[in-house]
């Protein structure tokens, strides 16, 4: 049979109380107890029944992370590859589980309402940027401790606690350092204007050149954040502004695209266009020919301060409700 914490207790020679103080690594246990008691555990093969120590302590030790894209984005989006990893190291080393869901459209939204609401997890972080996501509006009904993270939600920020890139910063930046090429024409290729963070971007892309909406739309075309859009839409920019001599591209893999397609059309990197984009995805950027000069941010770090702040709020000591923003840096290679 499993052995239970009495006979640890009995094994060791203490009382039950004292084991359990010693399992649960309590400051009230004497050294030498807790050397019988955990030398006792080892014998034996003991482990806590974790469905007994949920009732007590009203926690389940998991934790969900909730990404409310497609799957093919999910899987091939290096960004994304960066939070799962990034998350499962973070929630393993404080002793979490990490439960991923993907809510790949909005027929999955129920579902994962019905399953986050059912006590399977202490909190969430959730990835979820789209502004017509119903996703946002939906988790604000529940009691559950809950993070936001990639980009304001279509629902806004009140009431939330999210964890940001400081993007229209790092699109400043890019364009800056195309203007200290002595750049002139300077066009983007800009991400899906449903999420925050590429509306961010191609706003410090514009705010930074002055220009009004007439002049943007002549410089600006948009894909989707993967490498084929990308490079359709470096395409229609060239055909449409020829004397293009520099691009602001809203993330690495749509800048990879815009690479191909301007070898494609015969023009050199970066002596005819100079090209940044933004993540600094390093198995990406370097890989790149010519290498990536991008807009460094680090997801891991975003994910360890979504964590930091989830675990204060389940332990319901967490800062008030706001936007934290984190900073980015411009890493230059040999585009730009």
């Amino acid at each position: 049979m499993r052995p239970t914490l009495e006979d640890v207790a009995a094994y060791a020679g203490v009382s039950r109380s004292t084991a359990s103080r010693a399992l649960n690594a309590e400051v009230y246990v004497s050294p030498d107890a807790r050397e019988k008691v955990l030398v006792a555990a080892q014998a034996l093969g003991y482990s806590p029944n974790q469905a007994a120590r949920s009732l007590v302590t009203r926690r389940t030790n998991a934790i969900a992370l909730v990404l409310s894209e497609p799957e093919p984005k999910v899987l091939e989006d290096p960004y994304f590859a960066e939070i799962v990893r990034g998350a499962f190291r973070e929630l393993t080393g404080r002793g979490s589980q990490m439960l991923m869901m993907l809510v790949d459209s909005r027929q999955d939204v129920p579902g994962t309402l019905r399953f986050l609401d059912g006590g399977h997890v202490d909190g969430a972080l959730v990835f979820a940027s789209h502004q017509a996501d119903p996703l946002p509006t939906a988790l604000r009904l529940l009691r559950l401790p809950m993070v936001f993270g990639g980009g304001r939600p279509g629902s806004g920020t009140r009431g939330l606690h999210l964890v940001d890139f400081d993007n229209e910063g790092g699109a400043k930046l890019a364009v800056e350092h195309l203007l200290s090429l002595g750049r002139k024409h300077i066009g983007t290729v800009a991400g899906p204007q449903d999420q925050r963070s590429a509306i961010d971007r191609c706003a410090g892309w514009r705010g930074t050149l002055g220009l009004d909406e007439r002049a943007a739309a002549r410089l600006s075309e948009e894909g989707d954040f993967s490498a084929e859009s990308g490079e359709r839409a470096m395409a229609r920019l060239l055909r449409r502004v020829p004397r293009l001599d520099a691009v602001f591209v809203a993330n690495d893999p749509m800048a990879a695209g815009a690479l191909r397609a301007l070898r494609a059309a015969g023009r050199r990197v970066p002596e005819d266009v100079a090209v940044v984009g933004f993540d600094d995805h390093r198995g990406l950027a370097e890989a790149t020919r010519p290498p990536l000069t991008t807009i460094h941010q680090d997801p891991r770090g975003q994910v360890r301060q979504m964590v930091d702040t989830l675990f204060q709020l389940i332990d319901g000591a967490g800062p008030a409700p706001g936007r934290q923003v984190l900073p980015v840096s411009l890493v230059r290679r040999d585009s730009a």
